[in-house]
C-alpha cells in the first residue's frame, strides 16, 4: 500500500494545483486536496519501515475517509454541472474528484487490510 499511497498522493497534488488553476489563481480553498496530498506523501513514505506500517496505513485511510466526507456533497451537483446550470463547475468537479479519490483509496486500502490480515493467519 505504500507506493499506492505515493500515487494518490500525487494525484491529490495535482488535483489541488488543476482545480487552483481552473479558478484562475484566486481561490486558495482549491489548494486543500494538496494538503492531503502531502499528509499522503508522509504516510506513504513512512509506511516502508515495517514497524510503522500498519499505524501509518490507518491514519491514511482516516485522512482519506475525512477528504470524503468533507467532498462527497460535490457529488449531488453533478446533475447541475451536466445541466450547465452549476454555480461553481470547478469546485463541483475538483471536489467530486477529490471524493472519487478518496473513496477510491479506502476501498483498496481496507482490501490490502483484509489480504495482510489472512496473510498473517496462514
Amino acid at each position: 500500500m505504500a507506493p499506492i499511497t505515493l500515487l494518490f498522493a500525487l494525484a491529490y497534488v495535482l488535483l489541488g494545483l488543476g482545480g487552483f488553476i481552473l479558478t484562475g489563481s484566486t481561490h486558495k480553498t482549491a489548494l486543500i486536496p494538496c494538503a492531503f496530498g502531502v499528509l499522503f506523501v508522509l504516510f506513504g513514505l513512512l509506511a516502508f519501515k515495517e514497524k510503522l506500517r500498519k499505524h501509518v496505513m490507518h491514519a491514511a485511510v482516516l485522512i482519506a475517509l475525512l477528504a470524503f466526507l468533507g467532498t462527497a456533497r460535490a457529488l449531488t451537483h453533478l446533475p447541475e454541472l451536466f445541466n450547465g446550470t452549476a454555480e461553481k463547475p470547478a469546485s463541483i468537479i475538483t471536489q467530486s474528484l477529490n471524493a472519487g479519490f478518496s473513496i477510491l483509496y479506502i476501498i483498496l486500502a481496507v482490501r490490502s487490510f483484509i489480504q495482510a490480515r489472512r496473510a498473517r493467519l496462514s
